[in-house]
């Protein structure tokens, strides 16, 4: 409307937005107020109810009428041989899937390995674990899917936050892994940091300390837990997910 304004040089043009009408009662008044001016309506309305209520409405005053996402969506029904969903506000609702992603994902990144204990109760989420438990790509996983997921590693020689033990189990995962498949992996990390396997870090010694060291804690905050071992991310998000749901429609 503006770019059609501007070619009669704006002069004396108001354009004036009513959005987020989605029930046809609002229309006669809108359609009245536009009455009181010498006006014209441009509308992108996809239900045909409130199409047909404008519609006739604007004709009562004698209102000329644009529809413009009709030719577009009937040319887009052409082009794909199938019917638009008549959706309103799909757009809007895109932009705030986008948007909570967005957040989510800075959300995981600026409380990653427990680098600020805030991120515990403000977190959808919260994943404690020994290192290499695939902590950092479970909370990153979820941010994709809009959940807010803050990650703790457990470690013997430090307390964990007190904060853990104030949340509600569903608002908790726990992982762990065979101490077998740890070493494996913890030996690999310190290949590719070019440090020997031997290092105390990728011990059995100190895999089975540290394991059963984050079993004791899990267990005192009474959050479920999911054995990582030889599982995709995308498997252990499931059932994390599927945990995290369940308790939100039962509250445990």
């Amino acid at each position: 409307m503006r770019a059609a304004a501007s070619q009669f040089n704006g002069d004396g043009v108001d354009i004036h937005r009513v959005p987020y009408v989605n029930d046809a009662s609002e229309i006669p008044e809108i359609v009245e107020e536009a009455a009181g001016f010498n006006s014209m309506i441009a509308y992108t309305l996809v239900l045909p109810e409130l199409k047909e209520t404008l519609i006739r409405e604007a004709r009562k005053h004698n209102i000329i009428t644009v529809d413009i996402m009709g030719p577009v969506l009937e040319a887009l029904t052409k082009l794909e041989g199938r019917p638009p969903r008549l959706e309103p506000g799909l757009v809007r609702k895109t932009d705030q899937e986008y948007f909570s992603k967005v957040e989510a994902i800075e959300f995981a990144v600026k409380y990653d390995d427990g680098k600020d204990p805030r991120g515990i109760t403000r977190a959808d989420l919260v994943v404690i674990g020994v290192s290499r438990t695939s902590k950092t790509p479970l909370c990153m996983y979820l941010a994709h899917r809009r959940i807010k997921a803050a990650n703790v590693p457990l470690v013997p020689e430090v307390a964990p936050p007190d904060e853990i033990f104030q949340l509600p189990p569903h608002r908790m995962i726990g992982l762990t892994i065979r101490a077998g498949v740890l070493n494996e992996i913890r030996r690999e990390r310190l290949k590719s940091l070019g440090l020997t396997s031997s290092a105390d870090y990728a011990s059995m010694e100190r895999i089975l300390k540290e394991l059963e060291y984050a079993e004791g804690i899990m267990k005192k905050a009474g959050c479920s837990i999911i054995d990582v071992s030889n599982k995709a991310v995308e498997e252990t998000a499931s059932k994390v997910l599927e945990i995290y749901y369940r308790g939100q429609r039962y509250g445990k």
